[in-house]
């Protein structure tokens, strides 16, 4: 489970949201009157003292954390590792005749275009350049999960059922390394203004759910 980090009064106060967090996104998607649980958020107390529990007036009066770093970083890796996923993606037309497969694929196509929009957006409403400084995690750099140029290759030859079991393993290991990128953007601090955390746990829900269903998919294939 990922941490619920809420900046109150200058403390971070974290509270921990249980595996409800991934169903509630995905049902909230599905149907857009779902209302998720509210948090529950306590604000330390001085040492020796009691935590004092917030209520929804505490809440308002507390200025949302700004990005960080961290946050820019997730953003800008996380485009073109979204972008590598469209480009296998790409490959089905003429090497599968799975439906299940083609669907799956349809839905990421779907999915992870919106949000790398959704992610250039927010990089342009933060005047935060496309690509990471030199040495950071930019455009050119193979982001956790991302296939190298050789495994890209060996993808586009395949057809058919080989096609599809090597498709599967490479989009499971592919999303696996998105849910390590958000470990990594909550280790290194990030995460706590509101839009990449919401966004962070989004990836993270999604993701999730799809790894289990390729996952059965590609057990059925054998």
């Amino acid at each position: 489970m990922l941490p619920r980090r809420v900046v109150v009064s200058g403390v971070i106060a974290t509270v921990v949201l249980g595996s409800a967090v991934g169903v509630a996104l995905w049902a909230s998607r599905e149907d857009p009157s779902y209302q998720p649980p509210a948090s529950h958020v306590v604000q330390p107390g001085a040492p020796g003292q009691p935590g004092r529990s917030l209520s929804g007036s505490d809440l308002s009066q507390v200025s949302p954390p700004g990005f960080t770093a961290a946050d820019s970083l997730f953003i800008q890796g996380m485009i073109p590792h979204h972008a590598q996923a469209l480009e296998m993606t790409a490959l089905l037309a003429g090497r599968t005749t799975s439906p299940d497969v083609t669907l799956l694929a349809k839905r990421i196509e779907v999915s992870q275009s919106d949000e790398i929009a959704r992610m250039q957006r927010w990089l342009a409403e933060r005047s935060v350049p496309s690509a990471a400084p030199h040495g950071g995690a930019g455009h050119d750099a193979l982001m956790p999960g991302m296939l190298t140029p050789a495994q890209f290759d060996q993808l586009k030859q395949a057809r058919d059922g080989e096609f599809d079991r090597l498709f599967l393993t490479s989009m499971i290991r592919h999303h696996q390394g998105a849910l390590t990128m958000v470990e990594q953007l909550y280790a290194t601090g990030g995460g706590l203004e509101p839009a990449s955390d919401q966004f962070a746990r989004e990836v993270n829900a999604d993701q999730s759910i799809e790894i289990q269903r390729m996952q059965q998919m590609l057990a059925k294939l054998g």
